[in-house]
């Protein structure tokens, strides 16, 4: 909450990286990790964060760790997805990496992973 010049008060939301916000409708990036996680695509960690577009709003990005041996494309990998969630949902990009970067509690910092999809 925040006072404004004129001593009224103003509440400010805030921004929650778990919510993608793609097309006009409301993604849970839970939901796409717990599914990426269990279709059998070989992905032995995952973190889904929405990456700024100025069409959609966001779109939605997967950045995953491969177990051992494992090649995933992005192709494959939509397809795939297209039969476990609705297409809205689908990652729309996708970035193999050796580990995910996480804090000193273990916890995946999602806002670092955006630094993967820069153009």
């Amino acid at each position: 909450m925040r006072t404004t010049q004129q001593g009224y008060f103003r509440i400010l939301g805030r921004a929650s990286v778990d919510i993608i916000k793609t097309g006009g409708e409301k993604v849970s990036a839970l939901e796409i990790e717990r599914e990426l996680l269990s279709a059998s695509l070989g992905v032995y960690d995952v973190a889904v964060v929405g990456i700024p577009d100025p069409e959609w709003g966001q779109r939605v990005a997967a950045v995953v760790v491969l177990d051992e041996g494992k090649s995933l494309g992005l192709a494959a990998m939509r397809k795939v997805m297209k039969t476990r969630v609705a297409v809205y949902k689908v990652p729309q990009l996708l970035e193999v990496v050796p580990e995910l970067p996480k804090n000193a509690m273990g916890k995946v910092t999602k806002k670092e992973l955006l630094k993967f999809f820069d153009n």
